[in-house]
């Protein structure tokens, strides 16, 4: 397969910028580098799936010259979700897609509030604009390590873009099987259409058919948790005066975060001034899957609520009736599986490489599901870049290397912090709000993964080739726990320590 993706300048203040690379520095180019900046490199790769990681890398890669197809399974784009953090590391792209930048400054929390809650309802960390805690913690909000946002509001940013550039997207496109050869990789449809290119990258999620070629689907263990998420319109609180008023704007004007801590368990609820989100952790109660589209009703979740442990008052009546408040057929039972870090990420041949969820799925807890990917999307499409259409199978080992270590760690982070979460500490959480939030150390919201491409890629394939791994080589700064050398851990370790009521171990290093 070939094709072309003629690039188009993101809006007029682009277009004033453009400069080839041949007259300025790469670090000038990384400051703000619009579509137009980059020549062609001749690389066409295709994309399975139009999820954040799809469309992202859709987006990047095209900036940086190559020419990109998407293939996604859904019939239409699917904008479904409710909210999620978004770090910064993750946004740090934006600065060279002005229309996307001053988009995503819209949709953002302005002037939000916090407020945290046992889960019986008593107030344990009064009202706070989330600028002050942050202030409190030491934090530049300007600076903030990232944001809650609405996955729909997100994902329809990037979709447009994607629209306005032209990239191709074939939706009803379902991927039956991964191939390749040393000089393309390739899909085959369930109608049996095949795709090449020079690069495939499966950003497909959980489940990608692409792991046949990679030794076989990582090993899963359930974690005997799930989350009951829900998203409706902010109208719906009108079935319920009380409700309407405990759950609403503060002042009539500010979103407000809430935060809900019970033993072994943890709530959030988000009111906008145009939808309301809650979600809950609980412990697996047989209706739960790992999907977004499994739901149930209203009455298993107020059947939990009310009908606690020995020991534990209920749930906040008035938390109860917002789940009443839900419309029926809106709640989804989300199961959460623990998995072992992926070792392979690309094929022997290196003609398909996997990214986000495909590569290594994150607890929601983590707040670094999103953020990974977003980074993988970037890395690989300047690793690409920089190595050129001689070099596509040297420019995937070398993103593959430095972002190994990088995600497995975030992955472990993941875990700790939903044990936090589940064990909340009073006494610790009134002398740091801090302790009542899960932890996102410098080390993961520092990072710009665009930046750590270009400084480290000839480093990288020098150490490669001297047979040297990347936490033994003192010239690239690690881009994960300073100190830290990757170890082989499973979820079977992670889940012995929890039995025995231990906190995880983390490893050495500088993790926080």
């Amino acid at each position: 397969m070939c094709f072309e993706i003629l690039a188009r300048v993101d809006s007029q203040e682009a277009r004033n910028n453009v400069r080839h690379l041949s007259v300025i520095s790469q670090a000038d180019a990384l400051k703000f580098a619009p579509v137009g900046t980059y020549p062609s490199t001749g690389i066409d790769v295709l994309i399975v799936g139009a999820g954040f990681g799809g469309l992202t890398a859709a987006l990047e890669f095209t900036r940086k010259g190559h020419n990109v197809r998407v293939l996604e399974r859904h019939s239409v784009p699917d904008v479904s979700g409710d909210m999620y953090f978004m770090g910064l590391s993750a946004t740090r792209f934006l600065r060279h897609w002005p229309e996307m930048k001053r988009r995503y400054d819209d949709i953002s929390l302005h002037n939000a509030w916090i407020e945290t809650y046992k889960h019986d309802g008593a107030l344990m960390l009064p009202p706070q604009k989330v600028s002050d805690r942050l202030h409190a913690a030491g934090l530049d909000p300007g600076n903030a390590p990232g944001a809650f946002q609405m996955r729909p509001l997100v994902h329809r940013m990037l979709l447009e873009q994607v629209e306005k550039l032209g990239i191709p997207i074939e939706y009803g496109s379902r991927v039956k099987a991964y191939f390749e050869d040393d000089q393309k990789g390739g899909v085959e449809l369930d109608d049996g259409t095949r795709f090449k290119a020079d690069l495939v990258v499966a950003a497909d999620g959980i489940g990608s058919k692409a792991n046949e070629l990679m030794g076989g689907e990582v090993r899963a263990r359930s974690s005997g948790r799930a989350m009951w998420r829900a998203v409706m319109p902010v109208e719906c609180l009108n079935a319920d005066p009380e409700v309407k008023k405990f759950f609403g704007l503060k002042d009539g004007t500010d979103p407000v975060v809430r935060t809900w801590f019970a033993p072994g368990s943890y709530a959030l609820t988000l009111t906008r001034d145009d939808v309301v989100v809650w979600i809950i952790n609980h412990d697996v109660t047989g209706s739960e899957t790992e999907s977004w589209n499994n739901t149930i009703e209203a009455e298993e979740v107020l059947d939990a609520m009310g009908n606690t442990p020995d020991g534990v008052p209920e749930w906040s009546p008035i938390f109860q009736r917002l789940v009443k408040c839900t419309p029926s057929g809106t709640i989804v039972n989300y199961e959460l599986w623990w998995r072992d870090p992926q070792l392979q990420w690309a094929s022997p041949s290196h003609r398909v490489v996997q990214i986000g969820d495909s590569a290594h799925s994150f607890l929601p807890s983590s707040g670094n599901g999103a953020t990974q990917a977003f980074e993988d999307a970037v890395s690989l499409a300047s690793c690409l870049q920089i190595g050129g259409k001689d070099k596509i199978q040297q420019a995937v080992k070398v993103h593959k290397t430095l972002r190994f270590t990088r995600t497995a760690c975030a992955q472990k982070i993941g875990f700790s912090n939903a044990e936090l979460l589940q064990k909340t500490d009073w006494a610790q959480v009134k002398l740091d709000p801090r302790k009542s939030s899960p932890r996102l150390p410098k080390w993961i919201w520092e990072h710009d993964a665009e930046v750590y491409a270009y400084e480290n890629y000839k480093m990288c394939v020098g150490a490669m080739r001297k047979g040297v791994g990347l936490e033994d080589t003192k010239e690239i700064k690690p881009n994960y726990p300073k100190g830290y050398k990757f170890a082989p851990w499973s979820i079977d370790d992670i889940m012995q320590q929890v039995k025995k009521g231990k906190e995880i171990d983390l490893g050495p290093g500088e993790w926080y």
